[in-house]
């Protein structure tokens, strides 16, 4: 195993900060390995372990050709070709390329000559990434997962694009929860991090993400209206983010004279989100496209139960009535009961909330890592 050498090919790493303890795992047991990407992400610790494995190559920048006002805008991902010297020289015998970029393209390619194993990471499921629509993006696909070995799948979402769409054979799919928090980090950093003093009416609901109307957030707002209009006062809603629909969310708000309602904390650092989420008592994702949504996890390590929309791949951490339930995006007055449930319910905050909690303890850096060395045992004794 120490002689294995290993490739991951992962061209953009907007959620870096979840791979790293997933390397620093994973190297543990296959300490040859590098991890290739076109750039790291914001507050990135070279000291950190785990991160000796990442090399960058060039850079990487999404080419828009569709834009999409509630979902991800569609466009292809320019990759650097230098990827092609660096396997050449690596020589690896097991690669990890995520999804279907050019990247991918090239280790298809190359196979024949180099004679390594495949396995293709396909994060998660969702309309403006999977391009069903798409017979060109379709018929590509099809003929790169023929080149592959073996897949890992985030979700199941993922894993049922991959069968139906592209005809992977089930057998070849292993589907795995490999993009999860790392609770002792989110903790450590909750213990150096100031708690802002949040005088708000409970419950607290919250919401943490990008405030634009791919995010589903006017959906949200539109619950609260309902709220309002049913006679439902006494609670909170706290808006962290920032982005360009907040202008337009505002004046709505204000047609609708729920302000008192609404609290925006505006843009957060990363690593002070903890402290929002510790003293929020409901978080909710009403997104309308989302290939996982770490924000779902996230929220549940602080033992919160979720309203999640099933636009989210995500959704499939939250077990129906046990911590949270699952709403339409487009359903305002199906998100508007799931909250009244709440502020009826109150004692449901608690126990949902520790059942958030145990679910999300199952699913860590080290059982993530555990699972791609599985597949690169497979990858290994298969044919």
């Amino acid at each position: 195993m120490d002689e294995l050498r290993i490739a991951w090919l992962v061209p953009e790493v907007g959620l870096g900060a979840y791979w790293q303890p997933v390397l620093r795992e994973f190297t543990k047991v296959f300490k040859n390995t590098v991890f290739y990407t076109g750039g790291v992400w914001p507050g990135f610790d070279p000291t950190m372990p785990g991160s000796s494995a990442i090399q960058l190559v060039g850079k990487t920048s999404f080419v828009e050709t569709t834009k999409i006002n509630t979902g991800y805008d569609r466009g292809f991902i320019v990759v650097s070709p230098a990827i092609i010297g660096y396997l050449l020289e690596f020589r690896p015998q097991v690669v990890f390329p995520q999804a279907f970029s050019l990247w991918t393209v090239i280790v298809a390619l190359l196979k024949p000559l180099m004679g390594w194993k495949i396995a293709i990471i396909y994060d998660g499921s969702s309309p403006n990434t999977d391009f069903r629509d798409s017979s060109f993006r379709t018929f590509v696909r099809r003929i790169l997962v023929r080149f592959a070995d073996a897949f890992v799948s985030n979700s199941n979402a993922g894993k049922q694009y991959l069968m139906e769409a592209l005809n992977v054979p089930e057998q070849k799919i292993f589907t795995r929860t490999y993009l999860v928090p790392d609770a002792g980090a989110l903790m450590k950093r909750l213990d150096r991090t100031k708690l802002p003093t949040l005088q708000l009416k409970r419950p607290i609901f919250l919401y943490v993400g990008r405030v634009t109307a791919r995010k589903g957030i006017k959906t949200l707002l539109e619950a609260c209206a309902i709220l309002k209009s049913q006679g439902y006062a006494d609670y909170s809603l706290l808006i962290v983010g920032k982005g360009d629909q907040r202008e337009e969310l505002e004046a709505f708000i204000k047609e609708r004279n729920f302000e008192e309602q609404v609290t925006w904390a505006g843009w957060v650092e990363y690593g002070s989100l903890g402290a929002y989420f510790q003293q929020a008592d409901v978080f909710v994702f009403p997104t309308f496209e989302d290939v996982w949504g770490m924000v779902v996890p996230e929220a549940m390590v602080f033992g919160k139960p979720v309203l999640c929309s099933n636009g989210a791949a995500s959704c499939e951490l939250i077990a129906e009535g046990e911590n949270g339930y699952i709403f339409d995006p487009r359903d305002s007055q199906g998100l508007a009961s799931a909250m009244r449930r709440f502020l009826d319910n109150p004692d449901l905050i608690k126990s949902m909330g520790e059942r958030s909690r145990e679910l999300i303890a199952q699913k860590t850096p080290e059982t993530a890592a555990q699972a791609y060395v599985e597949v690169t045992s497979f990858l290994m004794v298969s044919g």
